[in-house]
């Protein structure tokens, strides 16, 4: 079993490699890292299949976000295709303001030293799953919503930049309205549907910090009154479940241990 997903880790990428959503550093995982995060890829597997699903959102924990009072820091979109699940997620290219789209194998997905060896999925409808698949394995229909331009706080219903979840939910939000064709019309589409996205509390020291010393964080993309006011809206995975959830797109989370 390790063997098929160290192999499927080497699926197609949809953009050049740059050290996308690892550290900078030329430092290959300890040989503990990979095991476990192979192991966390054999059990995501294992849940997936058996919850007989082709289409669901999977999440990781990267990054401890526990002060902002969420679970999970990254999302990819997770598919099935000739018995094999390939993720398609957005990935920040080394910490500059650039990003593009992978698509990865389980094991490769799982392989980025995240804080918290844990995930979860939730499996969508079964009518937005027959519309998110074919979407899911065309390179062109995949990227139709990609904005390279990236913030990881990027406004969730601004298109100056794109932060990986966004993409993520407005691909989604394509592929569950057939009419909605932009960026824009994917946000008014779920604004109308009642996304809420996470407003996350940053002081104007902290924000002023971040601007400064990190290339891919912006904030000037948020409305004036509430930036001003320490209010940040940007898309999370938190915020995505409960949303799909809430409104009857999927089951409820289902949580992946180690």
């Amino acid at each position: 079993m390790k063997r098929a997903l160290a192999a499927a880790a080497l699926a197609l990428t949809l953009a050049a490699p740059a050290h996308a959503g690892r550290s900078c550093e030329e430092k290959p995982p300890s040989t503990a890292q990979v095991e476990q995060g192979l192991r966390l890829a054999e059990a995501t597997l294992r849940a997936l299949d058996a919850s007989g699903a082709d289409v669901a959102v999977l999440a990781r924990a990267g990054q401890d976000l526990s002060k902002y009072g969420l679970r999970w820091s990254h999302l990819g979109l997770a598919y099935r295709q000739d018995g094999v699940w390939r993720v398609v997620h957005k990935l920040n290219h080394c910490g500059t303001d650039q990003a593009a789209v992978y698509r990865q194998g389980l094991g490769e997905f799982f392989l980025d030293n995240p804080f918290r060896y844990e995930a979860a999925f939730v499996v969508l409808k079964p009518e937005l799953q027959q519309a998110l698949l074919p979407v899911l394995a065309d390179n062109t229909r995949v990227a139709r919503f990609h904005e390279p331009r990236y913030s990881m706080v990027a406004y969730a219903f601004g298109t100056r930049y794109q932060q990986s979840n966004q993409w993520a939910l407005e691909t989604l939000a394509g592929a569950a309205a057939p009419g909605v064709v932009s960026r824009r019309a994917a946000q008014d589409w779920l604004q109308h549907q009642g996304y809420e996205p996470t407003d996350l509390h940053l002081s104007t020291l902290t924000r002023l910090g971040g601007r400064l010393t990190r290339a891919n964080i912006a904030f000037d993309d948020h409305p004036s009154a509430r930036r001003f006011s320490s209010h940040i809206d940007t898309v999370t995975v938190d915020s995505m479940f409960a949303w799909l959830q809430r409104t009857g797109l999927s089951q409820a989370p289902q949580l992946v241990p180690q």
